[in-house]
């Protein structure tokens, strides 16, 4: 451990000599954390900024008249359900309805991006020792804090350019608000992981936290929406995510809406440098419980679930609660679509030809089989983490083997992936009102797209460690293509190179047990591969 004394005297004179001369060494740690983030950070933003512009081309076919687009606004107007789910619309342009239909969930994807980004860089660095050695050095002693921060703002500031750019044609103004909005819930999220990380000694639970916050934040905005029209409601004020629709880009945009952003990002920035100047290396705010002494992890699957089932539980809270709400947005999709046969067939693009509401359902149930494929990549490299912090190797070297290591962390990983699947169908029943069964039916044959992805995961940390993160790129295009690709009419070749583009469409579709069987058999082969990898190499390479 190294004391607040240590520090001081492996610090150079020059180091300690001035607060600017603290930052020491930045320049190079930014480089260092750009270098390291060089394929995680493109695709996120590659990702997020594709969601927002595919949208005007999407929206233009489906309300591609003005009285159209007018229709759909006053039926929004009175709709609470979708209100809570997408934000209010304040303007029938294309620009607007953009803004509206991805405005909240692209400053999810930034705000997760972004506290990613911050917690890798402070804590996950402290946690795996490495902060330490640094800090030997000349290196200021807030330069990693700062490095992080600025790797966030690099990354922030290349998507609020893209979305900028992307969306000028729709109005310049309009889409610089936007994609300052958006860049401005990345940072106060990434502000807010700095602080979480000075607070907590486990970069997990760092992770954990904001992202609690971050939910927080969603569930305020959708309650806040849902009672109010326009944006007005005191829950929705209380959230960034909220601050971001009431910028209204596109529709007489809010500019002073911006300094809210400034203004928290700055608060929590101070306060995270604050307190890293007040703490030693490798330590925290908030004291550590000490783990269990009688014997109740006493195997190697006990130990992966004890590390897992905080993230089992929030990926389960938070797909029985989405079953829930596109459960009750069901009944009204016939009457929201209506005549617009452009609507209906991405619907049924996605969902297959069974009717609308099947067809609704098919699709929403496809969305939330992907996202779980984020779940899995995450449980998966889980191993990878352990491995780099080096908590890998102490196990390792008494009677565990290897493959009983990796297999407590897959249980849970492949396992999870069915048990979140069955709450969401118990959701989606739930919120529809209908029977159980071919809901269920419909979740649990996502399983089998989810764990090919989760196989390749498996498969590139049991080859090459090194290039492991590559998984998040794959689940990310996955994502992209699923999500994307119907609205853009994708020819089908594209959309084949997707797991979860074989699957039947259920609930309504015809079941075909042929790609069921032949996607998990190999998800099969892609673990079976990554274990053989993992038996062979040297560990923490």
């Amino acid at each position: 451990m190294t004391t607040t004394a240590d520090t001081a005297l492996t610090e150079p004179l020059s180091v300690r000599s001035g607060g600017s001369r603290q930052l020491a060494g930045t320049g190079t740690l930014l480089r260092f954390a750009l270098r390291r983030d060089r394929v995680m950070v493109p695709v996120w933003v590659a990702v997020t900024g594709l969601m927002v512009l595919s949208m005007p081309n999407s929206l233009q076919a489906l309300y591609g008249t003005a009285a159209e687009r007018a229709d759909l606004m006053r039926q929004l107007t009175t709709n609470s359900s979708l209100r809570a789910l997408v934000g209010p619309v304040f303007d029938d342009s294309l620009g607007a309805l953009t803004a509206w239909r991805v405005g909240v969930y692209a400053g999810l994807l930034a705000a997760v991006m972004s506290l990613l980004v911050v917690i890798r860089h402070t804590r996950d660095e402290e946690e795996s020792g490495r902060q330490e050695l640094i800090a030997s050095g000349m290196v200021g002693r807030r330069a990693s804090l700062t490095a992080a921060l600025l790797a966030a703002a690099v990354a922030n500031g290349g998507l609020a350019l893209l979305v900028t750019l992307g969306l000028a044609g729709q109005g310049a103004a309009g889409a610089l608000a936007f994609g300052l909005g958006i860049a401005g819930v990345g940072m106060v999220f990434a502000t807010m992981a700095a602080v979480v990380a000075q607070l907590t000694e486990s970069a997990r639970l760092a992770r954990g936290l904001t992202a609690g916050v971050l939910g927080a934040a969603f569930v305020l905005r959708a309650a806040g929406d849902a009672s109010e029209n326009e944006g007005s409601s005191f829950l929705t004020w209380v959230s960034p995510l909220g601050w971001l629709e009431n910028e209204r880009s596109f529709a007489e945009e809010r500019w002073w809406v911006l300094l809210l952003f400034i203004a928290a990002a700055a608060i929590q920035g101070t306060v995270a440098y604050a307190l890293a100047g007040r703490r030693d290396v490798g330590m925290s705010f908030l004291p550590t419980r000490p783990g269990p002494a009688n014997g109740r992890l006493g195997t190697a699957g006990a130990l992966a679930w004890r590390l897992q089932r905080g993230s089992v539980l929030g990926w389960s809270i938070g797909f029985f609660l989405a079953g829930v709400v596109y459960g009750g947005l069901t009944e009204g999709t016939a009457e929201f679509v209506g005549d617009n046969e452009a609507a209906r067939e991405i619907f049924e693009r996605m969902g297959g030809q069974s009717g609308l509401t099947n067809a609704f359902l098919a699709s929403m149930i496809g969305m939330l089989g992907l996202v779980a494929a984020l779940y899995i990549v995450g449980a998966v490299l889980r191993l990878h983490g352990e491995e780099t912090s080096g908590r890998a190797e102490p196990l390792l070297a008494n009677r565990v083997s290897r493959l009983r290591w990796a297999a407590g962390h897959l249980v849970v990983a492949f396992g999870g992936t069915v048990w979140i699947m069955l709450l969401a169908g118990l959701g989606f029943t739930l919120g529809y009102g209908k029977e159980a069964g071919p809901i269920l039916g419909a979740c649990l044959v996502q399983v089998a797209g989810v764990w090919v992805i989760g196989g390749a995961a498996v498969l590139l940390h049991g080859l090459t460690p090194r290039a492991a993160a590559t998984a998040w790129g794959l689940a990310g295009a996955v994502l992209l293509i699923g999500w994307i690709g119907p609205a853009l009419n994708a020819p089908q070749a594209l959309l084949d190179l997707s797991p979860f583009g074989h699957l039947p469409k259920l609930p309504g579709g015809t079941m075909d047990w042929t790609p069921v069987l032949t996607l998990t058999g190999l998800a099969v082969v892609l673990v079976a591969g990554g274990l053989a990898g993992l038996r062979r190499r040297d560990i923490s390479v």
